[in-house]
């Protein structure tokens, strides 16, 4: 479904309860980006943009006035594209180029970091400064370093100051600190003193923000009808988009595949943790009995999950809470630790939502079959 762009796009998700209406609180949070990006600097050039939802094809195009050059070199950090970028084969493809030069900031050996030219260690939150807002309250908070950073290790933000400096930048800003990054990211509208003091501080924000409206549209009203999505050619009005795979469009893979986040991880964070690890079990898909039965799969067989972009072998779960014609490929395992090297990534594709040019991974159609 698509939804209109002008308001849940820019103040968060709507949910309507016992007759209530729920902000998300993430769109509160004054933060400067001009202050932090410096969109001035860039002198009315546009910088080059690879969306990460096609890093696969990104890093296999050669240059193309399409595309414009290659991509030669990379700096990874805060990410495990390896591991969750969609089709990952294309992925694993791309980061195994002999030509292209990769740079890793890490805590972990991840799978990304398996294909780097360097590892270089970063910082954990113990060791930097950082501000942060949030999704479900309006306190903005101060994350300061409770110690020194050890070993080797370097925030990013230290990896950038020396990087810009090894390459002759001279602007200011590209060496302010990172408290004076923290301090930037809110300007006045924050009190910088109270989160030193505190660690946290309070938005003034009213319990009804749109009680007077002045949303932030052009309008200044809640709009049912967009007219910034109308220049753009679409659809003003809330419309159902069809999928890119839609079911039952083939009997090659009549199933429909989500992959939602495995319950002991956050997305590709602290799989590597053997507590966490010990307590997901191994990579499972879940699937309806009906579903099982027709293709004589019994609960704990080993399956090859697959479609036309690869495979992916996992554990066999029985369950109700897989829909009849629906498979949960529960994620984001590391590649290195599935059965046979991949994770449930191998199967979702690149294609792209017409709105934000956002990634599609619910968007998978699949077949099941009993791993030999």
């Amino acid at each position: 479904v698509r939804l209109i762009a002008s308001l849940p796009a820019l103040i968060g998700a709507w949910r309507t309860r016992a007759g209530g209406v729920l902000l998300s609180s993430s769109g509160a949070f004054p933060v400067q980006r001009a202050a932090l990006q410096r969109p001035d600097l860039l002198a009315g050039r546009t910088p080059r943009s690879i969306n990460m939802a096609t890093i696969g094809n990104a890093l296999l195009r050669t240059s193309s006035p399409e595309f414009g050059p290659a991509v030669e070199a990379l700096v990874v950090y805060n990410s495990n594209p390896v591991a969750i970028a969609p089709e990952s084969a294309k992925v694993v493809q791309g980061f195994a180029r002999e030509d292209l030069f990769t740079v890793v900031l890490e805590h972990f050996q991840t799978d990304t970091a398996d294909y780097a030219d360097y590892v270089l260690p970063a910082t954990t939150q113990l060791e930097h400064w950082d501000v942060h807002s949030a999704y479900g309250h309006t306190d903005a908070l101060l994350n300061r370093p409770a110690i020194a950073p050890l070993g080797d290790a370097k925030p990013n933000t230290q990896i950038f100051r020396e990087l810009a400096a090894r390459m002759g930048l001279t602007e200011p800003c590209l060496s302010d600190s990172d408290e004076a990054l923290c301090r930037q990211a809110y300007g006045d509208a924050v009190d910088f003193e109270a989160l030193l003091a505190q660690g946290f501080a309070t938005l003034p924000t009213p319990d009804a923000p749109f009680a007077q409206g002045n949303f932030p549209t052009p309008s200044g009203k809640c709009e049912f009808f967009s007219a910034r999505l109308a220049a753009q050619g679409l659809d003003g009005l809330p419309d159902h988009v069809p999928n890119h795979e839609v079911a039952h469009s083939t009997s090659a893979y009549p199933l429909a595949m989500i992959s939602p986040p495995a319950r002991n991880f956050l997305n590709s964070s602290f799989v590597n943790v053997t507590s966490l690890q010990a307590s997901e079990g191994e990579p499972l898909l879940e699937i309806h009995p009906t579903d099982a039965a027709a293709r004589g799969i019994a609960d704990g067989d080993t399956v090859r999950v697959f479609n036309d972009r690869g495979s992916y072998h996992c554990r066999a779960r029985i369950s109700d809470r897989a829909r009849v014609g629906v498979v949960n490929g529960l994620g984001v395992w590391w590649r290195k630790l599935g059965l046979k090297g991949t994770n449930v990534n191998q199967l979702t594709s690149q294609h792209l939502t017409d709105l934000g040019r956002g990634p599609t991974f619910y968007d998978c159609l699949v077949q099941v079959s009993r791993s030999e």
